[in-house]
């Protein structure tokens, strides 16, 4: 008897612990770290629409210094790809590479009580600093509001999904 209780206790302290957790969920990053010099997978994941409103537009702005982004598609979902020039040119094995991916932008309908994925592989050019983060502003559109999940600062509100830069290997 005194077992079971112990357990329902130590059940009830874990779940209060996670509830936080599930009231300020935001979309995240599935790998956080990375190194300059890379290909890198970003898996963003989406637990919940705006106030109980479905997910119906889900965009993301690829920062400086990400190249040969290519987004994989969702069954279901309308995929936009917004290219533009980049501030500087890189090089990528032996081409120079002037443009590229600077959005992309998933539309279709997902309901508040799933969650998805969406991902695409990008590379992390050399020139990028380790020990700084790379910041995914990602803007989630819903039938009902938009949550804007842009914020660089750790303690902010509504934080963009974000990728520490480790040193190279």
């Amino acid at each position: 008897m005194t077992q079971r209780i112990l357990r329902g206790a130590a059940l009830a302290l874990a779940l209060a612990g996670l509830s936080p957790a599930l009231v300020h969920a935001h979309v995240t990053i599935e790998t956080k770290q990375a190194a300059p010099g890379t290909y890198y997978k970003a898996v963003l994941r989406v637990p919940h629409g705006c106030a109980g409103s479905a997910t119906t537009r889900l965009r993301v702005r690829i920062p400086d210094g990400v190249i040969a982004v290519k987004p994989q598609p969702k069954p279901g979902w309308t995929l936009d790809i917004t290219t533009g020039k980049y501030d500087t040119s890189y090089t990528l094995h032996g081409n120079t590479i002037t443009e590229g991916v600077r959005e992309l932008s998933w539309s279709g309908k997902l309901p508040d009580a799933y969650y998805d994925e969406f991902v695409f592989s990008s590379y992390l050019t050399p020139g990028l600093k380790p020990g700084d983060t790379l910041y995914f502003p990602v803007v989630q559109e819903c039938e009902q509001g938009v949550e804007r999940w842009i914020g660089k600062d750790a303690g902010g509100e509504s934080p963009a999904p974000a990728v520490k830069l480790l040193p190279k290997p």
